[in-house]
């Protein structure tokens, strides 16, 4: 998993629970590295889900709401640092349906080690889009938060629904985007 994905995390924790509970939770997770990420380096994605289990351990909160909050914190930072990414696309699912052809090559073209998950449209209306995601890492949660950071990026209100499934090629996570604001997308 690319570091940049450890060094947000890592900054999502210190702006909502302070820099001591980074340090708290990176001492707890007895890291190969102790802690030192860059955000250009590849690491161990097991760490992060220490990092995830020691922060629930810390806060008492589940893992899962706390994984969906930081994927809605790293949408706002993937804004910030490449606003290009967002501001090509008109609207919320073109958006979301050019992550794999657009901006995963993108990603591959900085980082050619990097392992990333797959998203697949699947259905797409005026106010629906299902989009499948597979990644060896499982790591549907922060793909819920992406999301839901997205939708907010655009202005958009959702209601998202999460189906696991198997499939062939091993589980899929199914997000059932449908829009509940006045923004109607467009086909």
């Amino acid at each position: 998993m690319k570091g940049i994905v450890f060094t947000e995390f890592l900054g999502f924790v210190a702006q909502r629970y302070g820099e001591d509970t980074v340090d708290d939770i990176i001492d707890a997770s007895a890291l190969p590295g102790g802690g030192a990420y860059t955000s250009v380096g590849t690491y161990d994605h097991g760490e992060l889900v220490a990092l995830c289990n020691a922060l629930a351990q810390q806060t008492g909160q589940a893992i899962p709401t706390l994984v969906q909050a930081f994927g809605v914190y790293l949408s706002g930072s993937f804004a910030k640092g490449y606003p290009a990414f967002f501001a090509r696309c008109g609207h919320f699912f073109d958006f979301l349906e050019s992550i794999e052809e657009h901006i995963h090559k993108e990603v591959k073209k900085l980082y050619p080690d990097a392992e990333l998950p797959s998203f697949t449209a699947c259905e797409r209306t005026p106010s629906r889009l299902v989009l499948d995601y597979r990644s060896p890492r499982q790591m549907g949660d922060l793909a819920l938060g992406l999301i839901q950071g997205s939708a907010q990026h655009f202005g958009v209100q959702v209601r998202v629904q999460q189906q696991l499934r198997d499939s062939a090629n091993g589980p899929v996570v199914r997000f059932v985007i449908d829009l509940t604001g006045d923004a109607p997308a467009h086909v």
